[in-house]
């Protein structure tokens, strides 16, 4: 398997989209792709699923284990060739040594760097750029560079002429500025491949762009010269039976779910039950549900409207229902959502109401420490558990009394000290978790779920 990095040289240069538009022009060439991306990012990796066909996989040294990260790297062993997604600038990270960098990543999977370099305004001045990137970390291979948002033939002849006189790195593309490269964005970044009608024909597009201005058979060679590296543990096996059902809302409004989470479920004997919060008027017969991530503020409307399922919801958290929700889950659980003046009925298990902000209310990586309230079984001897939060909402009117599963030790969560609201059989936080070695919440869920249905609890298609 071949494989390679694409970073840049500072966050918003391009290299997400020229990361898209690879994985299409690579596929169309008959090439199996598997794309990976570096960090806590949801949106991203769902445009790269579409464009290679392959789940995407995330790699985040904050959540995972390096072990962790070979392990899910080798997904992609069947494929002929990878593409890892890194984030923010090439050594860019949280920790002063660079322990957490995408150069970190490079390192650690023995990939190759492609540098997208966004050379608006640049000449001359893109060769101590590239030298100095080089020499600061001498060991890691930066193998080529893609220029991106030109101006024209002109400009891409000087960057050429310099690049070439002035250093030994191949330019393997050159990207000039079209409004058909643009992906639509808003708070959160790109608007995920879910919400966009069109999204494949724009795949197809951005591929096609990318194709005729980089060259994939130079790509290819530099992705060929990659080491694998060292072999990973044996993957887990299924060990459990499938005897629960699990109600998981995906659809426009609630995309946000790591697949490796996806698949843990199953490994815990889970069967997962897709439920359309927008469409469907009643909950199937399911024994949890699991309301992840997304953006139900730019679906009020639509999830409010649709009053028999949030009540058939509301009834089945009142009756016990095993619920876990992240994000916009919790603000979708919440009484009412408003965002520019405008409020909308939601579920209303929550005793609280949801306010958009304008800047975000919680953003990056969070600690969390587990309260007595909390409802699942323990089974980490961590002291702290790893997520990530990134929400523009608040919480108003929440009742004093509510209990919380964690106590907050870096990041928002509800209010700054906690995160986790409990009630009933309902644990809701903003902070998105990653079912991992030292955080096994998957498992832990699907048991809470399981000792429920083995109560006696009633299988909620009784509530509709």
């Amino acid at each position: 398997m071949g494989h390679f990095l694409i970073s840049a040289a500072h966050k918003s240069s391009g290299k997400t989209t020229i990361s898209i538009g690879l994985c299409a022009a690579l596929k169309h060439k008959n090439y199996t792709v598997q794309a990976f991306k570096k960090g806590p990012d949801y949106i991203d990796p769902m445009w790269l699923s579409k464009a290679t066909g392959r789940p995407c996989y995330n790699l985040d040294f904050y959540t995972m284990e390096r072990q962790e990260i070979l392990d899910i790297f080798s997904r992609g062993n069947d494929a002929q060739i990878s593409l890892i997604e890194g984030n923010k600038g090439l050594y860019d990270g949280l920790d002063l040594d660079g322990s957490n960098s995408n150069a970190a990543l490079a390192q650690l999977l023995q990939a190759p760097v492609v540098l997208v370099i966004d050379a608006q305004g640049m000449t001359r001045g893109i060769a101590p750029l590239i030298l100095g990137y080089q020499a600061f970390e001498p060991n890691l291979n930066i193998a080529g560079v893609i220029l991106n948002k030109l101006g024209g033939s002109r400009h891409e002849s000087k960057l050429r002429a310099v690049i070439e006189h002035y250093t030994s790195v191949p330019v393997i593309g050159a990207v000039h500025r079209n409004a058909k490269l643009k992906i639509l964005e808003r708070h959160l970044g790109l608007i995920p491949s879910n919400e966009v009608s069109a999204a494949e024909n724009h795949i197809e597009v951005v591929g096609n762009l990318i194709a005729q201005q980089v060259d994939l058979d130079k790509l290819a060679v530099i992705a060929d010269q990659a080491t694998l590296p060292i072999s990973p543990t044996a993957p887990p096996s299924i060990t459990l039976s499938s005897n629960v059902r699990i109600g998981i809302a995906m659809d426009a409004a609630f995309g946000f779910y790591y697949p490796d989470d996806v698949e843990a479920f199953t490994r815990a004997g889970a069967e997962l039950i897709p439920i359309n919060t927008l469409q469907d008027s009643s909950l199937p017969p399911i024994d949890g549900l699991f309301i992840g991530g997304g953006f139900p503020e730019t679906h009020m409307p639509q999830l409010s409207a649709n009053k028999s399922l949030r009540s058939a919801i509301s009834n089945a958290i009142e009756q016990g229902l095993p619920v876990y929700a992240e994000c916009g889950g919790l603000m979708y659980l919440t009484r009412s959502i408003t965002w520019d003046d405008k409020k909308y009925a939601m579920v209303g298990a929550i005793a609280a109401d949801t306010v958009m902000h304008e800047k975000p209310q919680g953003r990056g990586y969070v600690q969390l420490e587990e309260t007595e309230h909390h409802p699942w079984r323990r089974e980490s001897n961590a002291s702290l558990l790893p997520g990530h939060e990134f929400h523009y909402s608040s919480l108003d009117n929440l009742a004093p009394d509510v209990q919380f599963a964690y106590k907050v030790k870096r990041g928002a969560g509800v209010n700054g000290k906690f995160d986790g609201i409990l009630y009933k059989n309902l644990l809701a936080n903003y902070s998105h978790l990653r079912s991992v070695k030292n955080n096994q919440w998957v498992h832990r869920f699907v048991e809470f779920v399981r000792s429920h249905k083995t109560a006696g609890f009633v299988n909620v298609q009784a509530c509709n």
